[in-house]
């Protein structure tokens, strides 16, 4: 069985490119096509050693610091990746990775984190957070937004099988291109995190400091609760807006080592979580280190934090109920004990991605192969 795996991009060693390591891992022969690949920021990661083939838009200006701005040509780049050579195509994607050009006795499987969000639910919120809602830009964007969609929804047909990362994702698979998707969770490095029983008084926000994240809403909130420790982990583009925003009861630490981080994750009263997220793996470390999480009860949260369990939902993205969902939080407090919260979390765990992951493919291939009279 030859494999291919593709991804959309490899820039940054994030959360994504975890999950396609771990394919990596499971088909260690597998040859690697991209649309760019930075190869300083995977060193020590099995792409270091793996044979990774680029785009066309590699060579392009800037590319590698830039490529987002090359998303028009990412479709066509795709495109021109030979997978003949291949009986197994597996595509990592969140943008264009699944509209690679696959034959009817090859086996496309997709991995999907989200059909691409810019483009579809959450266009309007991009256009207006990147400045383009408006004027001959915006009219571009839109134009070019929609030839995207339609690209889109015609290559969901080139896929044999779509795994969804989360079943909010599988709905959304379900509405963007009428396919059903079966769900197995993203690996998260629970190992990585150790059960500390003893919590201090502190509340965590830990995150990229991006509009989505809304850290901002989680400072505000906590600036109305004088009484509540609050500490800020994160960097982005929206630090000076969080460091304006303190009070003297919240405490932004900026960028921090994980090690760091990993400590202050071990000793929050609760972890405080207000991104609508497809999946969201910081909870999940959280609740491996036996703290609770308090999360907007929206995307990926609702399936890996239980309410009144291992955490508490709030169902709006605002300060007001931020501040009620902590404030339950200390009245009730939450029916599961330390260990059990990390019992929970061990259920996302790497051993189990790669258990179902490898199953699901092995499955799908002998299928096609017993169709193929093989």
């Amino acid at each position: 069985m030859k494999v291919a795996l593709i991804s959309d991009w490899l820039v940054s060693y994030a959360g994504s490119e975890k999950v396609e390591e771990a394919i990596l891992g499971l088909f260690p022969q597998a040859d690697v096509f991209t649309c760019v690949f930075n190869r300083e920021a995977f060193k020590g990661t099995r792409f270091e050693k793996a044979r990774v083939t680029e785009s066309f838009i590699a060579r392009l200006p800037g590319a590698l610091k830039h490529y987002q701005k090359y998303l028009p040509l990412m479709p066509l780049a795709v495109e021109q990746f030979d997978l003949s050579a291949y009986d197994v195509v597996i595509s990592s994607s969140h943008a264009v990775a699944k509209g690679v050009l696959t034959g009817p006795d090859q086996l496309h499987i997709c991995y999907c984190h989200t059909p691409i969000r810019y483009a579809w639910d959450f266009q309007h919120q991009y256009l207006n957070e990147s400045g383009m809602g408006r004027g001959p830009k915006g009219w571009l964007a839109r134009y070019l937004l929609h030839r995207f969609r339609i690209w889109d929804v015609r290559t969901a047909h080139g896929v044999d099988h779509f795994i969804a990362n989360s079943r909010y994702i599988g709905r959304r698979i379900r509405k963007v291109y009428g396919r059903d998707a079966d769900v197995i969770y993203p690996n998260v490095a629970v190992n990585d995190f150790s059960l500390v029983p003893e919590k201090e008084s502190f509340y965590l926000a830990a995150s990229r400091l991006v509009p989505y994240k809304r850290i901002d809403l989680v400072v505000e909130a906590f600036s109305r609760m004088p009484d509540r420790q609050l500490v800020v982990i994160g960097e982005g583009d929206q630090e000076d807006k969080i460091r304006r925003m303190l009070t003297p009861n919240i405490t932004f630490l900026g960028h921090q080592p994980f090690s760091e981080l990993r400590g202050y994750m071990q000793r929050a009263r609760a972890f405080v979580f207000a991104a609508e997220e497809d999946f969201g793996i910081m909870p999940i470390e959280a609740q491996a280190c036996g703290t609770p999480v308090i999360a907007y009860a929206r995307g990926g949260a609702l399936e890996t934090v239980q309410n009144g369990k291992t955490g508490f939902h709030f169902d709006r993205q605002t300060p007001e109920s931020i501040r009620e969902a902590v404030e339950n939080f200390e009245t009730k407090g939450v029916s599961f004990g330390a260990s059990e919260i990390r019992q929970h979390a061990e259920s996302f765990s790497r051993e189990r991605f790669d258990r179902e992951m490898e199953a699901f493919v092995l499955e799908r291939w002998d299928a096609l192969r017993m169709k193929r009279g093989f």
